[in-house]
């Protein structure tokens, strides 16, 4: 055989081999290609600790998942929340740059609604971990959003009838975003309904320093409660001065979606109150999954995690088991899998709900202690909302009653 006929037939029966390596080649490479998830939460402003116990409750997940998914190792990138039009921005320097296959995120309801609008456009799933905006599951609820935060109408209802039972005169201090609007709202259409009435309003901006005007409003109205929804840093401060003027134990005090952080910026002497959280890390019947990541946490941090540090786990942590589900990363594919994601550790499972994407899960309410001994500690459970699957159902509303309609994927 002539040479140029071996070196023909050499090359043809190489070919076959060579392209096995490169197969092999390249699937070596995609298992050591990360996974990146993008977090967006407050690195500065009122809710920068917010931000942190949310950035560690998410990152404690991936710790707890081995730091890897899909056999592949999981970087996450973490982006700042300081407002709306940043938030967004943000979101989309981390599908632009980043790739990420998932976004994590979004403390504030008004942050949550400009992210949502980069989900929709570059469908992205987003995990909004914070945000209880009626409409971000109700009229402007998107395929590619999910939320673990209870909206403001299911905390109130589960809120308001303790508020009927300290008094009937109602006054309301409220942020002057989203979250606080749609908290006035709601509180005022139940107010009927527990037989109480309004005796007056303040609606505050954000990084409110001074509320000693607010306060005295408050004193000259005479309310028998106060419902609030101040966030973060502007809620420290308005406890620190309440106490300050002498109002501590004179007017009580209720409201929604605070988070632990809050309290402990404020200190035992200032802190007082009754709430509803979405979860409190000495609740006696938090599941085994929740009391493992209450120690990790603790053993990692040095101190107890805050709800939102629980939000923040449990949004990555379904994230985490979607993409194992959907054995892939790809819009589509993870959107099914979160839809029919299913924690079933404790007594009531919690899931999103197929149709508008809200976590379904009972809150739990809390009064500060009459006398507080512990560091962290800060609450007596007083009740969870619900106790069944049914009943957890029926507070969070109808199809009809959310008003969410999303187009197929």
């Amino acid at each position: 055989m002539r040479t140029s006929h071996l070196i023909h037939s050499f090359a043809r029966r190489s070919l076959p081999v060579a392209a096995a390596w490169l197969c092999l080649a390249a699937g070596a490479q995609a298992q050591g290609e990360p996974i990146r998830i993008g977090l967006v939460y407050s690195k500065q402003g009122p809710g920068a600790s917010i931000g942190q116990f949310l950035q560690r409750g998410s990152e404690l997940a991936v710790e707890q998942a081995g730091k890897k998914v899909l056999g592949r190792p999981i970087e996450l990138i973490w982006l700042d929340e300081p407002n709306p039009q940043v938030a967004q921005q943000n979101m989309q320097k981390l599908i632009d740059e980043n790739k990420v296959v998932a976004v994590v995120g979004g403390n504030y309801s008004s942050s949550a609604l400009a992210m949502m609008s980069v989900a929709n456009r570059e469908k992205v799933p987003l995990i909004l971990t914070g945000a209880a905006a009626s409409e971000i599951t109700g009229k402007d609820c998107s395929r590619y959003a999910f939320r673990t935060q209870a909206p403001v109408p299911v905390q109130m209802r589960g809120l308001m009838p303790y508020v009927s039972d300290i008094g009937k005169k109602v006054y309301f201090l409220t942020p002057s975003y989203a979250f606080g609007q749609d908290i006035l709202r709601t509180s005022r259409s139940l107010l009927k309904e527990v037989n109480a009435t309004e005796v007056g309003v303040d609606e505050v901006p954000i990084n409110t320093a001074d509320y000693s005007s607010y306060i005295l409003k408050i004193r000259q109205a005479k309310p028998d409660v106060i419902v609030g929804g101040l966030v973060g840093g502007d809620f420290s401060n308005f406890l620190k001065q309440w106490n300050e003027m002498g109002m501590k134990g004179k007017i009580p005090y209720g409201a929604i979606a605070v988070t632990d952080t809050d309290f402990w910026d404020v200190g035992q002497q200032a802190s007082t109150g009754i709430y509803v959280k979405p979860w409190y890390y000495n609740n006696p019947r938090n599941t085994a999954a929740e009391k493992k990541f209450t120690a990790d946490f603790e053993r990692k941090y040095g101190r107890a995690p805050s709800d939102k540090a629980w939000s923040g786990w449990v949004g990555m942590r379904a994230l985490l088991e979607s993409i194992e589900a959907a054995k892939a990363t790809d819009s589509k594919s993870l959107v099914t899998a979160l839809e029919k994601w299913k924690n079933t550790d404790g007594d009531v499972p919690y899931y999103f709900r197929d149709w508008d994407h809200q976590l379904v899960r009972s809150s739990v309410i809390v009064k500060v202690k009459s006398k507080i001994s512990d560091k962290w500690d800060y609450f007596d459970v007083v009740k969870d909302t619900s106790n069944t699957q049914e009943e957890t159902e029926k507070a969070f509303g109808t199809k009809q009653e959310i008003g969410c309609n999303m187009p197929a994927l």
